[in-house]
């Protein structure tokens, strides 16, 4: 029988174990910059934004931050919550589970960096149309994904616990987007040879309507 996916609270408690990872002074926290400063420079108004995951780096809220946005964020460890918001007070950070957290606005900007990959691949879809939903017209969306071409799962120990990851190949999640009236703006295959992808898509205006009905 094949092994059930952990889900999103069992997720949430595996990273309360490994939150030290993350608010060491050994964290790189230029990960990912670069590409979201290139994302950002799609972004025709730059008010509320949304990180996904934000874990407790802060690295992401501090960007968007500088860029002039209002961001909150989002994360299903208690732990990596609890440090972000000793980090950031001033910021709205919410202890929740993306697939039944409902977005309480759209966003210029939403970010969901190393966090879609450990959504049970049965929600991934769900979770992927909730995100284009909550983008306002040309709204702009990051997210890294498992650079796989086909549907797959894997579980990981390299950080100690073990680690689910879902992908639904990025032909897959590429066709979805386009499906909810996103433009393709850049896919890259930013860690190679790891199969870790980078992808940033942009609710087309003459579009948008399709993908909030």
């Amino acid at each position: 029988m094949p092994k059930l996916p952990p889900t999103p609270v069992e997720t949430g408690e595996i990273y309360d174990q490994i939150t030290q990872l993350w608010a060491s002074d050994k964290f790189d926290r230029s990960n990912g910059i670069a590409v979201h400063e290139y994302a950002i420079a799609f972004t025709q108004r730059r008010r509320r934004a949304l990180d996904v995951g934000c874990g407790c780096s802060g690295r992401f809220i501090e960007l968007l931050q500088g860029h002039g946005f209002a961001p909150i964020g989002i994360d299903i460890s208690r732990q990596m919550i609890a440090l972000a918001r000793q980090r950031h007070p001033e910021v709205q950070l919410h202890h929740a589970d993306i697939c039944n957290w409902e977005l309480p606005t759209t966003y210029d900007f939403i970010t969901a960096w190393d966090s879609i990959w450990h959504v049970p691949l049965s929600a991934q879809k769900a979770v992927f149309t909730k995100l284009v939903k909550g983008l306002a017209e040309d709204g702009v969306l990051i997210f890294s994904c498992g650079g796989t071409d086909e549907v797959g799962e894997l579980y990981d120990s390299t950080m100690g616990p073990e680690v689910y990851y879902g992908s639904l190949g990025v032909n897959v999640i590429l066709a979805l987007l386009d499906e909810l009236g996103c433009r393709i703006r850049h896919v890259e295959f930013d860690q190679y040879p790891e199969l870790h992808v980078c992808i940033i898509a942009q609710k087309s205006s003459n579009l948008a309507s399709r993908a909030l009905d």
